[in-house]
């Protein structure tokens, strides 16, 4: 009979007990009559008489949804990185950031970008099928998209002013990738859900910089920088590890109907955490190839201003809140803080975007060499000092003990980093949606990956514990002084006054040495500017180095780089005299 007919077209096997037995349910779902597992799968039915007290109008809406998405939509690459960077500006919204960066910005660089590398936007996209060319630049209206759920709904019809020289897209070509319906079958992939995947990763064009899933995140800090929010970059590559923000498997929340395979796998999947530097060289390349004009002046009243960063970190590592005029002094003495200096200008000679966050915490770096010299000596006489004072004048103000902060500092430090760690360890790489290169792969990976879930679940039952990661309420602080006890003491409103000493009308340091933390530099060809060895360096140094490194999640090499940067600025004369006498015992060596 019909019903008959129905149940013998469908020879997959069940995913719970690998049977080949099935039945159909009211709904017109397929379930296993062995161990009645129902599966999403469902049936059209023609004559109502085979299934009794059926639904036909439940049935055949079910079944319209499941073919549609088991052909899927015609879509291109670019189509979900749009996608991608769409969820990681709305991430972004939901973090605090002005609608403006979404609407304004973001969107401007993206079309910028579409149009700059030819993919859209332009009279003749770089496809080489006509048909593929005919979808881009289809009328909205004639496409199917328009009675779909539409892909990046809130950015494509937004109107912007493109930023530069650039000229407008023409009138034609101004709207947003239509997603049509798969209706002939030969113009999907065989290799990739994506029409272009396969050209897409062969593609190697001198002069364009392709689209990557690190880039996106290149694109929304020069979105953030633009709009000078008050989210540096470390603080954006922590809030996408933290999972506030779409990076990792962001392929997973692309729409049913985007079939993800394939050559695609390797185009959208990522199997690492974000590099500062990879992200910094990144945001270079792309404002280059963009050609964007330079950005808004970072004055005094930003907060990426390095005298408004200091006083964020000097708050964050719990140092105290005197600090901060030393902290200006070195800006203004070193030209760090001009304008000029701040302002990423993509166009210069030399692109260079300044490292707002590395460089605010190498000043603190610098002013704590300058206070304490950090040699593993001087430091701990002046907290024997303030520790004697403390105790002989309770009532007073309490002076700065730099071990009683070490040790403060360090058992939280290490109590935050064995909870990073543990939390690294725990995380799930593995997508919820699988990833498999044919359609043939299809129900042997989604087994394996049912199967791994099940074992997971086992293994939680018996060690009683959950896999599943509680997600942390975002924050610019990842420490809180604010409550205080016996092991975390505030130093915030403690005094510098045993480590000053008047002089006249103004302040003096007590110590009056300081070494250089880099005595020669690299030459221009190196792709560094100095080296760190850290058995070269003093304990407390290190300490210093490895504490801001950590909150930033950047390799101490670059702080250490950034702070002997700022030491050469401030000590012009005593680099010179260093460069004189290497020029002359070279020249001694000669004779």
């Amino acid at each position: 009979n019909a019903l008959e007919e129905f149940l013998n077209e469908f020879k997959e096997r069940c995913s719970q007990c690998d049977a080949v037995s099935w039945g159909l349910t009211d709904e017109g779902k397929y379930y296993c009559t062995s161990c009645h597992n129902v599966t999403e799968r469902s049936k059209e039915v023609i004559n109502t008489d085979a299934i009794p007290n059926a639904k036909i109008k439940t049935i055949n809406r079910g079944l319209k949804r499941k073919r549609k998405h088991e052909k899927g939509w015609d879509w291109y690459v670019c189509e979900g990185f749009q996608y991608i960077l769409y969820q990681q500006a709305e991430a972004l919204k939901a973090l605090g950031v002005g609608p403006e960066l979404k609407n304004e910005v973001l969107h401007n660089f993206w079309k910028r970008y579409l149009q700059k590398s030819k993919q859209a936007y332009c009279k003749n996209p770089i496809y080489t099928s006509g048909r593929k060319t005919k979808i881009l630049e289809d009328d909205l209206s004639q496409s199917d998209w328009a009675s779909e759920p539409e892909l990046l709904s809130d950015v494509s019809h937004l109107s912007f002013v493109e930023s530069g020289a650039e000229s407008q897209p023409d009138a034609q070509t101004q709207k947003p990738f239509p997603i049509t319906k798969a209706s002939q079958p030969e113009s999907a992939s065989i290799c990739s859900g994506s029409l272009d995947g396969v050209e897409y990763s062969e593609r190697k064009e001198k002069g364009v910089v392709k689209m990557t899933v690190p880039r996106t995140l290149a694109f929304c800090y020069l979105s953030l920088l633009w709009q000078r929010e008050t989210i540096t970059l470390s603080d954006l590559l922590r809030f996408v590890e933290e999972g506030h923000i779409p990076y990792i498997n962001a392929f997973q929340h692309f729409p049913e109907e985007m079939k993800l395979y394939g050559r695609d796998k390797g185009i959208f999947a990522i199997e690492s955490w974000p590099d500062y530097e990879d992200i910094y060289k990144n945001v270079i390349e792309v404002a280059t190839f963009l050609d964007l004009p330079r950005f808004p002046d970072i004055t005094e009243a930003c907060y990426l201003h390095p005298n408004v960063l200091s006083m964020k970190y000097l708050m964050e590592v719990n140092l105290p809140d005197e600090m901060h005029g030393l902290t200006c002094q070195v800006v203004k003495m070193t030209g760090i803080g001009e304008v000029d200096f701040l302002t990423f200008d993509p166009i210069a000679k030399m692109a260079k975007a300044v490292k707002y966050d590395i460089e605010a915490v190498a000043v603190i770096v610098v002013v704590l060499k300058l206070l304490f010299l950090l040699d593993d000596n001087l430091e701990w006489s002046l907290s024997d000092l303030a520790e004697i004072h403390n105790e002989e004048n309770k009532q007073d103000k309490p002076w700065f003990e730099f071990r009683k902060w070490y040790q403060v500092m360090k058992k939280a430090i290490d109590e935050k980093r064995q909870k990073w760690e543990e939390t690294r360890a725990k995380y799930m790489w593995k997508s919820e949606k699988p990833l498999y290169y044919s359609h043939i792969d299809r129900p042997v990976v989604y087994k394996r990956r049912e199967m791994v879930v099940n074992l997971q679940k086992q293994f939680s039952a018996l060690v009683d514990s959950t896999p599943t990661i509680e997600k942390k309420s975002p924050s610019s602080f990842q420490f809180n002084w604010a409550k205080e006890d016996a092991d975390r003491t505030c130093f915030h409103g403690h005094s510098l006054q045993g480590i000053l000493i008047k002089k006249g009308q103004s302040l003096m340091t007590k110590n009056s040495l300081y070494w250089l933390s880099t005595q020669k530099f690299c030459r221009s060809y190196c792709k560094h500017v100095t080296t760190y060895e850290e058995s070269n360096f003093s304990l407390s140094y290190q300490f210093i180095l490895n504490l801001f490194s950590f909150l930033l999640r950047v390799k101490t090499s670059l702080l250490h780089e950034e702070v002997s940067l700022i030491e050469k600025k401030l000590f012009k004369k005593k680099y010179s005299e260093t460069k004189q006498k290497f020029s002359r015992s070279r020249k001694v060596r000669r004779h």
